[in-house]
C-alpha cells in the first residue's frame, strides 16, 4: 500500500505535464494500459517482492493517468458544460467507492477459484480493458499536446523532493517514527526550497518548467488548495482509524466495515448536483457550507461513536459535506485558471491530495494507536481533532471565497486581463 502511495504521490505533477507536452488523450491511454498490466502483474504475483514492485508501477501508471481527467474537462469545456462534467466526475467517483466499498471485502471473502487476495487485482484486468477501448473510442482526438520539452532537472528535484516528504509519512507511524523519518522530513524542506529556486530561474530564462509556481501565488488557489489539503486528510485518516475501531478494537468483519462506509461514498456522489443549484450569490461559500458539514459530522461520531444507525447516518452527512466542499473547489479552480495552465492545475490538485492522504493516515493513526487501549475513546479523539481539521478548511475555504478571482481567463484561454476590467 505504501509503495503505490509513494509512486503515486512523487509522479502526479510530471503526469500531468507529460499530458501537456504529448496530449492528454495519448497519455491517458498510455497510463491506463499500465495500469491494467500491473493489475495483472500484481494478480500472478509470486511473492511479497514482487507485489511490491509491481504496486509501484500501478501507482506510478496511475500518477499518468489520473491528472489527465481533469485537464481534459478542462480544456474540453467550458461554462455551464464543464460544470456539468465537474459534476458527472464527482459522482463518477462516488458510484466506483460505493462499488469498491460493497464488493471488495466479499470479493476477497468468497475466494473465487482459490484467488483469494487476488481476485481485487485480477478484476481490474476486464474493466481496464473495457475502459481502455472505450477511451480510444470516445476521447477526442484533437488533444496532440504542445511543443514543450519535459523539464527533466526539475522533474529529479520534485521527485526526490516528494520522497523525502512522503516516505517518513508512508512508514513512520509503524516504525514508531526513528529519527530518520524526521531527518528526511527536514531535508525535504531544503529539497522543496531548491527545486523552487530551480525552477524560477528556468521560468526567468524563458524555459518551461515542470510545474508554473505562479500558480501558487493566486490567493485563491492556494487557499482552496490548502482547503483542500485539510479536509482530504480527514477522509483518509477516517477509512484508516474506522477499520481498525471496528475490526481491531470491536472486532467486526471486513465486510462490516467496508459497507459502514457506503453512505459516506454514496452522499459524496449526490452533493455534487446539489452544489451545483446552490444561488448564485452563495455558490462561492460552497467550500465553506460543505467544509461545516463535514466538520459537524465528525463532532457528533466523536459524541457518539458506537457502531449502529446513528454512525450510517453521519458518516453519511460527512460524506455530503466532503462532496459539495470538491465539487465548489473544482468549479471555482478551474474557472479561475485559463485551460492553458490545466495541466497545471490537475497536477497541483491531485498531488495535494494524495499528501494529504498519507499525511492524514500518518498523523490520526498515531494518535489512535497511542490511545488504542480504550478503542471507543481513541475513536472518539481522533474524530473530534478530524472535526477541527474540517473547521480549517471551512476557514481556508472562506478566505478563498472573499477574494475574487484577481484574473479571469479570456476567450483564448492564454491570456488574462483584470476582473474589474470585465
Amino acid at each position: 500500500m505504501s509503495g503505490y502511495a509513494l509512486a503515486f504521490a512523487m509522479l502526479i505533477i510530471t503526469g500531468a505535464r507529460l499530458g501537456r507536452i504529448a496530449g492528454y488523450r495519448r497519455v491517458y491511454l498510455a497510463g491506463l494500459a499500465g495500469f491494467t498490466l500491473a493489475s495483472l502483474a500484481c494478480s500472478l504475483a509470486p511473492g511479497a517482492g514482487a507485489l511490491i514492485g509491481a504496486r509501484i508501477a500501478q501507482g506510478a501508471c496511475a500518477a499518468v493517468m489520473v491528472p489527465q481527467v481533469l485537464t481534459g474537462i478542462q480544456v474540453s469545456f467550458d461554462g455551464r458544460a464543464r460544470t456539468r462534467a465537474l459534476s458527472v466526475l464527482v459522482m463518477t467517483m462516488s458510484g466506483s467507492a460505493v462499488v469498491g466499498q460493497a464488493l471488495g471485502g466479499p470479493l476477497i471473502a468468497a475466494d473465487v477459484l482459490g484467488t483469494g487476495w487476488r481476485s481485487i487485482f485480477w478484476v481490474n484486468v476486464p474493466v481496464g480493458a473495457v475502459a481502455l477501448a472505450g477511451a480510444a473510442i470516445l476521447l477526442p482526438r484533437a488533444s496532440r499536446g504542445g511543443t514543450a520539452r519535459l523539464d527533466l532537472p526539475g522533474v529529479g528535484l520534485l521527485t526526490a523532493a516528494m520522497a523525502l516528504l512522503v516516505t517518513p509519512l508512508a512508514f513512520g507511524r509503524e516504525q514508531g517514527w526513528p529519527a530518520w523519518t524526521w531527518a528526511c522530513l527536514g531535508a525535504s524542506v531544503v529539497a522543496f526550497a531548491g527545486f523552487t529556486g530551480f525552477e524560477r530561474r528556468l521560468a526567468a530564462r524563458g524555459g518551461d518548467p515542470v510545474i508554473n509556481l505562479r500558480l501558487l501565488a493566486r490567493p485563491i488557489v492556494a487557499w482552496e488548495l490548502t482547503a483542500n489539503f485539510a479536509r482530504t486528510s480527514t477522509y483518509f485518516a477516517m477509512l484508516f482509524v474506522l477499520a481498525q475501531y471496528l475490526q481491531q478494537g470491536l472486532g467486526r468483519s471486513a465486510t462490516y466495515s467496508g459497507l459502514v462506509l457506503v453512505s459516506w461514498v454514496a452522499a459524496f456522489g449526490v452533493a455534487a448536483p446539489a452544489t451545483r443549484r446552490l444561488p448564485a450569490r452563495a455558490a462561492p461559500f460552497g467550500g465553506v457550507l460543505g467544509s461545516l458539514i463535514l466538520a459537524a459530522a465528525f463532532a457528533a461520531v466523536s459524541a457518539a461513536p458506537a457502531p449502529g444507525p446513528f454512525l450510517v447516518v453521519t458518516l453519511g452527512a460527512g460524506g455530503f459535506g466532503l462532496g459539495m466542499a470538491y465539487s465548489s473547489l473544482l468549479g471555482r479552480l478551474t474557472a479561475a485558471v485559463p485551460p492553458g495552465e490545466a495541466a497545471d492545475l490537475s497536477g497541483l490538485v491531485n498531488t495535494s491530495a494524495q499528501v494529504a492522504a498519507v499525511a492524514g493516515v500518518a498523523a490520526f493513526g498515531t494518535v489512535y494507536f497511542a490511545l488504542a487501549s480504550r478503542p471507543s475513546h481513541a475513536f472518539a479523539v481522533v474524530t473530534a481533532a478530524l472535526a477541527a481539521s474540517g473547521c480549517a478548511g471551512a476557514a481556508c475555504s472562506f478566505l478563498s471565497a472573499r477574494r475574487r478571482a484577481a484574473e479571469v481567463p479570456t476567450a483564448r484561454g492564454d491570456e488574462r486581463v483584470p476582473a474589474r476590467a470585465r
